[in-house]
């Protein structure tokens, strides 16, 4: 009998060859874990995997991928009715790992996945737009959102996070804001906005630091706008000094409503979503995940 609840690693099937990852599970396998593997093939695994895990009575969850895999089974997971609901563990696998990343999962698979199945779970909270699709991490609209959505996958496997600023860098042509009005809790704005950036999670594009402020037990969104005044001066004082910028707009509430006279995109985690009216609501403490235990995103 393992000396340890059994967990169910949730692979996305362009890390199932991953020899670094096989060792790592058969190391802590050896060490008296016992961890159950599927790998997914098509969108709706995640989901399935999730109910098995919930009969089988599994005490943790692993999302091994990148944001989009980590949001698909956390969103499974919230999605759960009953008792026994297993804790999501993260074990990051992707091309950019914002949300591993500002959490602090570890970079070697072994410590990750040691994390994922033995680290304290604490209650999180999850972001829910227009009453269906959630995220975990963070949703993004305009510029940013274009970049991120049409980066070749052979340059973001290639160079990484950094594949997205290069690949915007090379479409400059695409720069053009939208406009938009954003109600939140005692906050309203209305303009061009350049990029828009609401964050459960505090960073985005494979590093951008797009809600600094964000933590994900607090109840809250953190709201940041890229306003689209002077376009070319806009981007270039956003990124190289964000604070005190007349062309940076934050808000926090625990939801916000985005109406646009037009069809815009949102990117919820790498899932896109278009339409012209989205809210976006904060679901407090909607799941349990495991986390280490200096996180800088827990209050």
């Amino acid at each position: 009998m393992s000396a340890f609840p059994t967990s169910l690693l949730i692979l996305n099937g362009k890390s199932a060859g991953d020899d670094a990852l096989r060792e790592a599970v058969t190391l802590l396998r050896n060490e008296g874990m016992d961890i159950e593997v599927r790998v997914t093939w098509e969108k709706g695994d995640a989901v399935r995997y999730v109910q098995e895990a919930q009969r089988l009575g599994v005490n943790t969850v692993i999302a091994g991928g990148g944001d989009g895999t980590i949001n698909e089974v956390a969103t499974a997971l919230v999605e759960c009715d009953g008792d026994n609901i297993p804790a999501l563990g993260i074990l990051p696998l992707g091309t950019a790992n914002d949300f591993a990343t500002s959490v602090g999962i570890p970079e070697t698979l072994d410590k990750a996945l040691q994390l994922a199945i033995v680290g304290k779970a604490v209650a999180i909270d999850i972001a829910r737009v227009n009453e269906k699709t959630c995220f975990i991490n963070m949703a993004t609209g305009g510029f940013g959102t274009r970049i991120t959505s049409e980066t070749p996958e052979k340059l973001k496997a290639a160079l990484g996070g950094v594949s997205y600023l290069i690949h915007g860098l090379m479409r400059m042509d695409m720069l053009k804001a939208d406009s938009c009005e954003i109600t939140g809790e005692d906050f309203r704005w209305q303009g061009d906005a350049l990029v828009i950036g609401i964050g459960n999670g505090r960073q985005a594009g494979g590093g951008q630091q797009l809600c600094p402020q964000a933590l994900i037990n607090d109840g809250l969104l953190q709201l940041r706008i890229f306003t689209g005044d002077e376009l070319l001066p806009a981007l270039v004082n956003t990124l190289t000094q964000p604070e005190d910028n007349p062309h940076v707009i934050d808000g926090k509430s625990a939801w916000f409503e985005i109406n646009a006279p037009h069809e815009i995109t949102f990117n919820l985690d790498g899932e896109p979503l278009r339409g012209e009216r989205f809210r976006i609501e904060v679901q407090p403490g909607a799941l349990q995940c495991r986390l280490p235990p200096d996180c800088p995103l827990l209050k």
